[in-house]
């Protein structure tokens, strides 16, 4: 996944409400869907950050870790603008790109 391949909103907007819920009946429901999404969004871009800050960690004690590396800065400013993880999981569901299925509560 990549933050480029998405529109998502920065800041907060107002959904319709039954646009959400047309997919399964309801708002609940589809909360919890795209709540589940976020969850591994979030994760994987977590995942991402941590790899490209380690490409730069200095694993040697020396008093050169006292000073600030740009790049790490750099590469943590971009992932603080990103839009949030649940912003990328709702503009998934309004797009049809979220897979989910309901369990059949008699074969549990």
């Amino acid at each position: 996944m990549s933050a480029k391949d998405y529109k998502a909103e920065i800041t907060t907007i107002t959904y319709d409400k039954n646009k959400i819920e047309e997919k399964v009946g309801s708002i609940y429901e589809a909360i919890v869907i795209m709540g589940k999404r976020a969850e591994q969004i979030n994760a994987n871009m977590r995942e991402d950050l941590r790899k490209k800050l380690e490409e730069f960690a200095d694993h040697n004690g020396s008093l050169e870790e006292v000073f600030e590396n740009r790049e790490q800065i750099e590469i943590s400013r971009h992932y603080e603008k990103l839009p949030k993880p649940t912003s990328f999981a709702i503009e998934e569901w309004l797009n049809d790109k979220i897979y989910f299925r309901k369990r059949d509560d008699k074969q549990s």
